[in-house]
Protein backbone atom coordinates (compact mmCIF):
# COMPACT_ATOMS: atom_id res chain seq x y z
CA UNK A 1 0.00 0.00 0.00
CA UNK A 2 1.35 3.43 -0.98
CA UNK A 3 0.67 6.06 1.68
CA UNK A 4 -0.17 9.48 0.20
CA UNK A 5 -0.49 12.94 1.75
CA UNK A 6 -2.42 15.75 0.06
CA UNK A 7 -1.40 19.40 0.43
CA UNK A 8 -3.55 22.08 -1.18
CA UNK A 9 -5.20 25.21 0.21
CA UNK A 10 -8.45 24.36 -1.57
CA UNK A 11 -10.50 21.78 0.32
CA UNK A 12 -12.44 20.78 -2.79
CA UNK A 13 -9.17 19.94 -4.60
CA UNK A 14 -8.01 17.78 -1.70
CA UNK A 15 -11.40 16.06 -1.58
CA UNK A 16 -11.33 15.40 -5.32
CA UNK A 17 -7.82 13.98 -5.18
CA UNK A 18 -8.82 11.81 -2.21
CA UNK A 19 -11.78 10.33 -4.10
CA UNK A 20 -9.67 9.64 -7.19
CA UNK A 21 -6.80 8.07 -5.29
CA UNK A 22 -8.83 5.95 -2.94
CA UNK A 23 -10.46 4.22 -5.92
CA UNK A 24 -7.07 2.55 -6.45
CA UNK A 25 -6.51 -0.55 -4.35
CA UNK A 26 -2.82 0.27 -3.79
CA UNK A 27 -3.15 3.93 -2.68
CA UNK A 28 -4.19 5.21 0.74
CA UNK A 29 -4.56 8.88 1.71
CA UNK A 30 -3.06 9.22 5.20
CA UNK A 31 -3.08 12.97 5.71
CA UNK A 32 -4.11 16.37 4.43
CA UNK A 33 -2.86 19.92 4.94
CA UNK A 34 -3.85 23.37 3.65
CA UNK A 35 -0.50 25.18 3.89
CA UNK A 36 3.22 24.55 3.76
CA UNK A 37 3.80 24.66 7.54
CA UNK A 38 0.80 22.37 8.12
CA UNK A 39 2.26 19.99 5.53
CA UNK A 40 5.61 19.75 7.27
CA UNK A 41 3.92 18.91 10.59
CA UNK A 42 1.50 16.46 9.01
CA UNK A 43 4.30 14.63 7.16
CA UNK A 44 6.18 14.18 10.43
CA UNK A 45 3.10 12.57 11.99
CA UNK A 46 1.60 10.60 9.10
CA UNK A 47 4.86 9.36 7.49
CA UNK A 48 3.50 9.16 3.91
CA UNK A 49 5.42 7.61 1.05
CA UNK A 50 4.45 10.39 -1.37
CA UNK A 51 3.31 13.97 -0.77
CA UNK A 52 1.17 15.68 -3.43
CA UNK A 53 2.13 19.34 -2.91
CA UNK A 54 0.52 22.49 -4.28
CA UNK A 55 2.83 25.45 -4.93
CA UNK A 56 0.84 28.59 -4.14
CA UNK A 57 -0.89 28.55 -0.77
CA UNK A 58 -1.55 31.29 1.76
CA UNK A 59 0.30 30.76 4.99
CA UNK A 60 3.29 29.03 3.43
CA UNK A 61 4.17 27.94 -0.09
CA UNK A 62 4.79 24.43 -1.34
CA UNK A 63 8.36 25.00 -2.51
CA UNK A 64 9.50 26.02 0.97
CA UNK A 65 7.60 23.09 2.48
CA UNK A 66 9.15 20.71 -0.06
CA UNK A 67 12.63 21.93 0.86
CA UNK A 68 11.91 21.31 4.57
CA UNK A 69 10.36 17.88 4.03
CA UNK A 70 13.24 16.73 1.82
CA UNK A 71 15.83 18.09 4.29
CA UNK A 72 14.22 16.22 7.19
CA UNK A 73 13.82 12.84 5.55
CA UNK A 74 16.33 10.26 6.63
CA UNK A 75 17.12 8.83 3.21
CA UNK A 76 13.69 7.25 3.02
CA UNK A 77 10.51 8.51 1.49
CA UNK A 78 8.51 10.72 1.34
CA UNK A 79 8.97 11.78 -2.21
CA UNK A 80 7.30 15.06 -3.15
CA UNK A 81 5.13 15.37 -6.25
CA UNK A 82 4.31 19.00 -6.95
CA UNK A 83 0.80 19.21 -8.40
CA UNK A 84 -0.13 22.72 -9.50
CA UNK A 85 -2.17 24.78 -11.92
CA UNK A 86 0.81 26.93 -12.81
CA UNK A 87 3.49 25.75 -15.22
CA UNK A 88 5.68 28.80 -14.73
CA UNK A 89 9.41 28.16 -15.04
CA UNK A 90 10.03 29.59 -11.57
CA UNK A 91 7.71 26.98 -10.07
CA UNK A 92 9.03 24.08 -12.13
CA UNK A 93 12.69 24.80 -11.47
CA UNK A 94 12.05 25.97 -7.90
CA UNK A 95 10.23 22.74 -7.04
CA UNK A 96 12.90 20.53 -8.59
CA UNK A 97 15.72 22.51 -6.96
CA UNK A 98 13.93 22.18 -3.60
CA UNK A 99 14.06 18.41 -3.97
CA UNK A 100 10.70 17.49 -5.50
CA UNK A 101 10.83 14.19 -7.37
CA UNK A 102 8.05 15.11 -9.74
CA UNK A 103 6.00 17.94 -11.22
CA UNK A 104 2.47 17.52 -12.55
CA UNK A 105 -0.19 19.97 -13.73
CA UNK A 106 -3.65 19.79 -12.17
CA UNK A 107 -5.30 19.51 -15.57
CA UNK A 108 -3.76 16.07 -16.06
CA UNK A 109 -5.80 12.94 -16.57
CA UNK A 110 -6.76 11.37 -13.21
CA UNK A 111 -4.92 8.17 -14.15
CA UNK A 112 -1.74 10.24 -14.66
CA UNK A 113 -1.87 11.40 -11.03
CA UNK A 114 -2.04 7.84 -9.71
CA UNK A 115 0.67 6.74 -12.15
CA UNK A 116 2.98 9.60 -11.04
CA UNK A 117 2.47 8.68 -7.37
CA UNK A 118 3.38 5.06 -8.09
CA UNK A 119 6.52 6.15 -9.98
CA UNK A 120 7.67 8.32 -7.09
CA UNK A 121 6.96 5.54 -4.59
CA UNK A 122 9.29 3.29 -6.64
CA UNK A 123 12.03 5.92 -6.42
CA UNK A 124 11.57 7.24 -9.95
CA UNK A 125 10.88 10.81 -11.00
CA UNK A 126 8.34 12.34 -13.35
CA UNK A 127 7.75 15.69 -15.02
CA UNK A 128 4.52 16.63 -16.80
CA UNK A 129 4.93 16.34 -20.56
CA UNK A 130 3.67 19.91 -20.96
CA UNK A 131 6.81 21.23 -19.24
CA UNK A 132 9.38 18.56 -20.14
CA UNK A 133 10.92 20.48 -23.04
CA UNK A 134 11.65 23.47 -20.81
CA UNK A 135 13.35 21.30 -18.18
Amino acid sequence: MIRVALVDDQAVVRAGFRVLLEEAADLEVVGEAASGPEAVSMVRRARPDVVCMDVRMPGGDGITATRQIVAERDGDLPAVLVVTTFDLDDYVFGALEAGASGFLLKDCDPADLAHAIRRLARGEGTVDQAVTRRV
